[in-house]
């Protein structure tokens, strides 16, 4: 059955409400700073919950190349460590800060740790994990790794974690979001 114009109108305003609390949501960085995506604001942001001791962890390899490749364009990878998968982000800011800055050289920002599942999920996660990745999956976060790259309108594309930063598809993602 076809949506009425009403309900595209309402639907559209239903998302942009959303779009609006993802960037609008406080947030600190590694460094205890307060924050919010907003900072980002009319940039392609492609957020991941990271993890240092992962066997997923060399991502951080392809996702520092994403940085350099497109952060001149409007992109940039924001990283928010967790540690409710395997207990395999259990540092404190300043040892997350020095192994990624000293084993894979990342540049990109990174937040606070989280958790991203659960009655503790943090509300910019609850707002993320609403959309479904190319296999239908939406809902709690599966693994370390996992991928949401949010357009500068706010839509959100989501990624599984096996989805290398590399991948045609998520590379096409990106370039498809950069702003204009």
């Amino acid at each position: 059955m076809p949506i009425s114009k009403s309900g595209v109108a309402l639907l559209h305003r239903l998302r942009q409400t959303a779009a609006m609390s993802l960037f609008t949501e406080p947030i600190h960085t590694l460094r205890g700073d307060a924050s919010s995506l907003d900072a980002f604001h009319g940039k392609a942001i492609l957020a991941v919950n990271v993890a240092s001791k992962c066997g997923l962890t060399p991502q951080y390899t392809g996702l520092e190349a994403l940085q350099e490749q497109y952060a001149a364009r409007g992109f940039t990878v924001v990283g928010f460590p967790c540690n409710q998968f395997g207990a395999q982000e259990p540092g404190s800011a300043e040892e997350i800060e020095t192994f990624c800055s000293t084993t894979y050289g990342v540049t990109f920002p990174m937040m606070e740790k989280i958790d991203v599942n659960g009655e503790g999920r943090h509300p910019i996660y609850a707002t993320l994990t609403e959309s479904a990745d190319a296999e239908g999956h939406s809902g709690d976060i599966r693994w370390n790794f996992e991928k949401f790259l949010i357009a500068p309108d706010g839509a959100v594309t989501r990624f599984s974690p096996m989805v290398a930063p590399e991948d045609p598809a998520l590379v096409a993602a990106i370039e498809a979001s950069l702003p204009a």
